[in-house]
């Protein structure tokens, strides 16, 4: 077995449930997503506001397999679940009705994935 790159406990105890949920319930999306996230560290991905602006619309749900950071605005309400977020972006995203929360609550409200758009 590969050894995996990310040595962060709580990131790999995360890509190790997203594995089994999505074998559980046959859906890729949460194997992607925990694939995207054990990526060595410099290409992990980072996701500014304005492109969750842009590449959604309102109400939506959005996946993202990294950090959300604040750079931009966001003018619609979206949920967003991320593997973390920084503190002003959770703001911005709060201050639009939008919700922050965590991959791992995200795949216990949605097991199968539907609807849900991954960023990054």
């Amino acid at each position: 077995m590969k050894k995996p790159k990310a040595t962060n406990p709580e990131l790999l105890e995360l890509a190790s449930t997203l594995k089994k949920k999505g074998r559980e319930n046959k859906a890729e999306i949460w194997r992607t997503i925990a694939k995207r996230l054990v990526k060595p560290k410099r290409s992990r991905l980072v996701v500014n506001l304005s492109r969750l602006d842009r590449y959604t619309i309102k109400n939506e749900t959005v996946a993202v397999p990294g950090k959300v950071l604040a750079s931009g605005e966001i003018t619609h309400p979206i949920t967003v679940a991320a593997f973390t977020f920084s503190g002003k972006a959770k703001e911005k995203i709060e201050a639009a009705r939008g919700k922050c929360e965590s991959l791992t609550d995200l795949v216990k409200k949605n097991p199968k994935g539907s609807n849900v758009k991954i960023i990054g």
